[in-house]
């Protein structure tokens, strides 16, 4: 992802419907180019996901899908649900929540950096590469190979501020 390149705010007034159905359509796209199988399942916890802009954890997308579509999924195919929407980039899971959140430009690959609220709980995906360059030349003057990074930034949103 480039610095120019400005992702939505998803504090701001939108129409959410349109980010779960952006957000499976770029998914079908990313796995047709790929040839990946998108399967029913796979599709039904992408929009589990989406459902707002809060990490969602493995658990609460098994207790939904138990509820409210009547499926009796494992821990493990949820998982494994998970891993190959993050292995497809369309998903970016939030380590200290042990949680997932989409990606809302998951046809770029890219390491997700967060601003997380600790009031309420919501996760702002930087559109920074300079923080991943930044990252990448302070290894490297160490000598060190980095095989992942992990941004994840805790603080009060501007709403919550406001509201406090």
């Amino acid at each position: 992802m480039s610095d120019s390149q400005h992702l939505p705010d998803p504090q701001q007034p939108h129409n959410h419907a349109h980010c779960v159905s952006h957000a499976l359509s770029a998914a079908e796209q990313v796995c047709a180019r790929d040839g990946a199988r998108f399967t029913a399942l796979r599709k039904r916890v992408l929009e589990l996901v989406w459902q707002s802009h809060k990490p969602l954890g493995a658990y609460d997308i098994l207790e939904t899908l138990s509820r409210d579509d009547g499926r009796r999924a494992a821990p493990p195919t949820v998982y494994r649900a998970l891993d190959f929407l993050q292995e497809q980039g369309l998903v970016h899971r939030i380590a200290s929540l042990n949680a997932f959140i989409g990606c809302p430009s998951p046809e770029h690959r890219h390491q997700g950096h967060f601003l997380i609220c600790l009031n309420c709980h919501i996760a702002i995906e930087l559109a920074q590469s300079t923080i991943s360059d930044a990252i990448a030349e302070a290894a490297a003057a160490h000598g060190f190979s980095v095989s992942s990074e992990t941004v994840e930034v805790s603080g009060l949103c501007a709403q919550c501020q406001a509201a406090a």
